[in-house]
């Protein structure tokens, strides 16, 4: 490491977030030490010693920057100088609208160039505690498979309650493709609970030939097994919505599709035999989730199996369902705007264990932490992108975008959760045109329009944001518009 007038910042982790993390620090003119465990010590997925290893697919999803949350974080990410964008664009093969790399010489080129940086000091070593104080600054980014030792020690300095090793993720939907001609807005016996106003929950009633023709699609439905270092962690506070249909027919009923104390707006004098509801899911209103039904339905068979649930038949997931280890800790509670540990300046947060999902979304909270870590080590005040791009959309749910649950027992209330488009601030008012000689505009180009104008305006604020020209892209066909 080159002689420098900073003292260096620690990164703990050398996965994509950690990676990213330590090259934008790097890439500042400020040294980093990236400590990496494997090496020394192996994980149960990792197979080998390369820093941002793909323990998964080898797909960055959707690359179409017009129209797609996703291929919009990118173009972000592409802007800011991201190493993990450029690696991933070097080793790209092909997938049609997705970015897919080859996935050994995405992860060798990200060693390759890390190794190669003169600011940048690799330590192939355990970290089993929080940084020592003489650290300073340091920024943890260990992901879903932080070892024992040091999820303990996250825990001892947060709480009991503070880290999570499993999600137990209920599928949730944009709220605008809820059929609202169905469903209607009600609380249980229209209880008005803290900040509530007896309205809500959506709801949606099913009738007993419905319901019957629901419970048989469960149980019929595709699975996904556990991994065998996952372990099965079932707990009746959160069984899967098909293992609890498997316990009798008439378990949903007396469970989270009870019908009880609830009127259909639309017909009051007819008593639904089962009712689904949904719940607001962050601040804007623009998410809402399926109360109850965490799964291991493979994401086809959610899709196809939840849009017979009356009033989502066209329903769009902003995520679907799941159950799977997943080491993270309670963001909003814990981290100031900057990811930084409230209770412990100068140590922060980055990728999947500050509560994001997903390989882009983990690379680009390391972009954030190591430009905010940076600019701190600088004695400058972190600048944070606006709430209307992608990286301060997914910034904004991870610090306090979500709202709270205190209603299902089990169930914590801030959980993980990939870009889209449902975490952006609406569009102002009269945005959304019908366009000249357009006889009917509703439904899907409604929807395409707004993603549209929703990537553009997320384009030029962060481009403004990062002082650098905006790209200018050509629309996407449609086919790969959806998210």
């Amino acid at each position: 490491m080159q002689d420098n007038k900073y003292s260096p910042i620690h990164v703990i982790g050398g996965g994509l977030a950690g990676s990213e993390a330590a090259w934008q620090i790097a890439q500042s003119g400020v040294p980093v030490i990236l400590h990496e465990m494997r090496g020394v010590r192996g994980t149960d997925a990792h197979k080998g010693d390369s820093l941002a290893e793909l323990v998964c697919s080898n797909s960055f999803r959707s690359d179409d920057a017009t129209a797609n949350a996703v291929g919009v974080i990118h173009a972000e990410m592409r802007m800011a100088g991201s190493l993990i964008m450029a690696c991933a664009d070097k080793n790209q093969v092909p997938a049609g609208g997705a970015l897919a790399v080859d996935r050994d010489g995405f992860s060798e080129a990200v060693t390759r160039e890390l190794e190669a940086h003169p600011l940048i000091t690799i330590v192939r070593e355990e970290i089993s505690g929080l940084p020592p104080k003489e650290w300073d600054l340091a920024i943890i980014a260990t992901g879903p498979l932080t070892s024992p030792d040091l999820a303990a020690a996250i825990q001892a300095e947060t709480g009991e309650d503070a880290l999570a090793f499993f999600d137990a993720i209920a599928p949730i939907v944009h709220r605008d493709s809820i059929n609202m001609d169905i469903c209607w807005y009600q609380s249980r016996y229209d209880k008005v609970g803290p900040g509530g106003t007896g309205k809500d929950y959506i709801n949606c009633p099913m009738d007993q030939d419905q319901y019957h023709a629901f419970i048989d699609a469960l149980i019929a439905g595709d699975t996904v097994g556990f991994k065998e270092w996952e372990g099965t962690p079932y707990f009746d506070g959160c069984l899967p919505i098909e293992i609890m249909a498997e316990r009798g027919r008439e378990t949903l009923r007396h469970g989270p599709m009870k019908p009880m104390g609830l009127t259909n707006a639309h017909n009051p004098t007819v008593k639904a035999y089962a009712v689904v509801q949904l719940r607001q899911d962050n601040a804007l209103g623009t998410l809402y989730n399926m109360v109850g039904f965490q799964t291991k339905l493979k994401y086809g068979a959610q899709a196809e199996v939840f849009r017979m649930i009356p009033g989502l038949e066209n329903a769009e997931f902003a995520r679907l369902g799941g159950l799977h280890r997943n080491t993270y800790i309670d963001s909003p509670r814990l981290l100031d705007p900057s990811l930084t540990l409230k209770s412990r300046p100068g140590l922060r947060f980055a990728g999947q264990i500050t509560g994001c999902e997903g390989y882009v979304e983990s690379a680009s909270i390391g972009l954030l932490v190591g430009r905010f870590t940076a600019a701190e080590r600088k004695g400058e005040i972190p600048s944070l992108p606006p709430a209307t791009t992608a990286l301060g959309s997914l910034l904004n749910h991870i610090t306090g975008g979500h709202l709270a649950s205190d209603d299902e027992p089990g169930k914590r209330s801030f959980q993980p959760m990939n870009v889209n488009f449902g975490l952006f601030p609406e569009l102002e008012p009269g945005s959304i045109v019908k366009p000249e000689g357009v006889k009917r505009f509703r439904g899907k180009d409604k929807t395409i329009m707004k993603r549209q104008l929703m990537a553009a305006r997320a384009l030029r604020d962060c481009a403004e944001w990062l002082g650098v020209e905006a790209p200018v892209f050509a629309p996407a066909p449609e086919e790969d518009a959806a998210e």
